[in-house]
């Protein structure tokens, strides 16, 4: 496959599974055509338009020219200039490696996490809570994360494939579309009266939590009890990165009775437990593989290769 038909593919694969459906996709894309249409021609610069085709500005190309064949590539959860350098000793080697190919962005990818922040509201929202105020804390909450990452230096990594003359792209949002659709859809099978030890029984049986158990850090319960039931159970995996805490009292208004995560800080966890809610961490790497799986089955239909590395566990379902 070409670069760009990976790339195509990746965001794709983000879209099909999108929690604000195919509509609310388009819609977004809409908005993005509108901004640039009454933009000034002195402006258009500025604007980042593969935003007018793909929703999600956490998932680009960063570098190499999207007309190259891909064979094989090395993915991994993240790539810094450690794996770059890996890559190289690798390709000396005499390894095939034609693409870096992570899931958490870099560069103006990474600049850009906040703008793909706005999803959560659309997840919240199937599970009871008014759209306006997830807009309305989401909002806020972006603009803290703006603010966090615009004095990094995200283009490092970016800067060291360009030397050594390997493409580099990354895959973040549509594999935790991917991820979250996936484990929804398992969780509702279970329906509302299964108890935290059978979830995390569910968990276990996927191929990635069963590896990261055997790693030391599969599935665990952050709060609640085994034989707690679950009641209505959100996963809670998409979006960028955690929302605010306050969200957690209306979600659990909304019926929300346990949470399934990738990961949860301190103050998320005592709101929780003030809220009764249960939370299930499946673990942070372990959903990242899963997710990134699910998107390069596509790729893997196609003929490309795979080297796994920095935590990623490559488990084909093709």
């Amino acid at each position: 496959m070409k670069l760009r038909e990976i790339y195509e593919s990746a965001f794709r694969s983000g879209m099909a599974v999108d929690p604000r459906g195919s509509d609310g996709v388009q819609r977004v894309l809409g908005r993005a055509q509108k901004q640039f249409d009454e933009l000034p021609e002195s402006k258009k610069w500025e604007f980042d338009q593969e935003a007018l085709v793909n929703p999600y500005a956490d998932t680009r190309i960063l570098c190499g020219d999207p007309e190259q064949e891909v064979t094989r590539m090395l993915v991994g959860i993240d790539l810094e200039v450690g794996e770059v350098l890996l890559a190289q000793a690798l390709r000396a080697k005499g390894e095939t490696i034609d693409l870096l190919f992570a899931h958490h962005p870099a560069g103006r990818a990474l600049s850009r996490l906040d703008d793909v922040m706005g999803l959560q509201a659309d997840v919240w929202r199937k599970f009871g809570v008014s759209v306006a105020y997830g807009d309305a804390v989401m909002g806020d909450r972006a603009t803290e994360i703006m603010r966090a990452f615009h004095p990094r230096n995200n283009e490092e990594p970016v800067d060291a494939a360009r030397l050594l003359d390997f493409p580099f792209m990354c895959c973040h949002t549509p594999a935790d579309n991917s991820v979250n659709a996936f484990l929804q859809a398992q969780c509702d099978v279970m329906g509302e009266d299964g108890t935290v030890e059978e979830l995390l029984d569910v968990l276990k049986g996927i191929p990635e939590y069963r590896t990261a158990v055997l790693q030391g850090n599969g599935p665990t319960i952050f709060e609640g009890g085994l034989k707690r039931r679950t009641g209505k159970i959100m996963v809670d995996m998409t979006g960028g990165t955690s929302g605010p805490v306050e969200s957690l009292s209306k979600l659990a208004a909304a019926g929300v009775g346990t949470i399934v995560g990738m990961h949860m800080g301190e103050d998320h966890r005592k709101k929780a437990k003030e809220e009764h809610i249960n939370v299930v961490i499946a673990g942070h790497v372990s959903s990242d593989s899963l997710g990134m799986n699910l998107v390069i089955d596509n790729l893997e239909r196609n003929g490309v290769q795979v080297l796994d590395c920095s935590g990623f566990t490559r488990v084909s379902r093709v």
